[in-house]
């Protein structure tokens, strides 16, 4: 198999352990071990964990001119992760704050700087392009240009477009236009997970399509067979911080599918993943290996969880 194309966000992100939510004011807490920075951003953990399971991938990006920046192309470079094709155009890199709480519910607060005005190099892109044998493109502006060019090279495209509650969002039309594989949260949903699914099958014509539906597991819908079934979550550790889960969900799902073209494997296998993974603060933290993910699937079969 030739290599996968990641294309999407890189950001520094800063975790904070509070007590519960709603937050009380204090003037200064002490939370010791309890504030954490890391570099994530939903293209990085998707190349991360895609790495970690034994992937070859080409990983594109913008960050900035900055010390951040620099710690990113440090912390690529430990993760065995080529930085050929990340680009240093912004002043500043993208930024978020983490708010969590011991049951694993989350504030998010993002910075994206400029990133959303900034262009990806149409020559690089097409250089990677030309050795990959399917394209993940995270829904950020400066991978819009790449969709069409990716239908008509017939590369398939997989992308999250995360929480939407219209067919016709504006902002992601186009990337669920083009994906071959679709994945999206429940949250903002304004019918059943069941329901939605068929009418993105009717608009769009998506060949598979994955809902994550949080503590209840994920919906699966492949137009090829027709199916739409619901897979159960596993409880395999502590929740930490549920940050990241859909990304690993995604991640897992795709390494499994791009080796098998099972995705009824591939959605098993990605909830196992996404389980394990959130037994940690960070989004980009607590990735198994291909083996590791291998021995802890065949446990949980033999056990009956799964």
């Amino acid at each position: 198999m030739s290599k996968i194309l990641v294309s999407g966000l890189i950001n520094i992100e800063t975790t904070l352990r509070v007590e519960s939510f709603p937050l009380t004011y204090e003037p200064v807490r002490f939370p010791f071990f309890g504030i954490n920075s890391t570099v994530s951003g939903v293209g990085y953990n998707v190349a991360k964990a895609l790495t970690t399971l034994g992937n070859d991938l080409d990983f594109l990006s913008i960050i900035g001119k900055d010390f951040a920046g620099e710690s990113v192309r440090r912390t690529l470079a430990r993760d065995e992760i080529s930085d050929d094709y990340i680009i240093s155009s912004m002043p500043t890199t993208a930024q978020s704050v983490i708010i969590y709480e011991h049951s694993g519910r989350r504030q998010i607060h993002t910075d994206l700087k400029d990133i959303q005005e900034r262009k990806y190099p149409a020559e690089l892109y097409e250089k990677a392009l030309q050795r990959c044998s399917i394209a993940i493109l995270c829904n950020i502006n400066f991978n819009r240009p790449f969709l069409e060019q990716t239908v008509r090279a017939n590369i398939p495209v997989a992308t999250d477009v995360h929480t939407i509650s219209d067919i016709e969002d504006a902002y992601n039309q186009d990337f669920m236009a083009a994906a071959h594989i679709l994945f999206l949260s429940d949250e903002h949903l304004p019918c059943s997970p069941e329901e939605f699914a068929g009418q993105l099958q009717d608009r769009y014509g998506t060949p598979i399509i994955v809902i994550g539906l949080g503590s209840q597991g994920a919906l699966l819908a492949s137009q090829t067979d027709g199916t739409m079934d619901r897979y159960q979550a596993v409880n395999i550790r502590p929740i930490v911080n549920t940050i990241g889960a859909g990304d690993a969900l995604f991640s897992s799902f795709m390494h499994t599918y791009l080796h098998t073209g099972d995705p009824y494997a591939a959605i098993q296998r990605g909830i196992v993943f996404a389980s394990y993974k959130i037994g940690e603060s960070g989004a980009a933290e607590g990735f198994l290996t291909a083996g590791e993910l291998d021995e802890l699937t065949h446990t949980l079969r033999h056990d009956g969880s799964i």
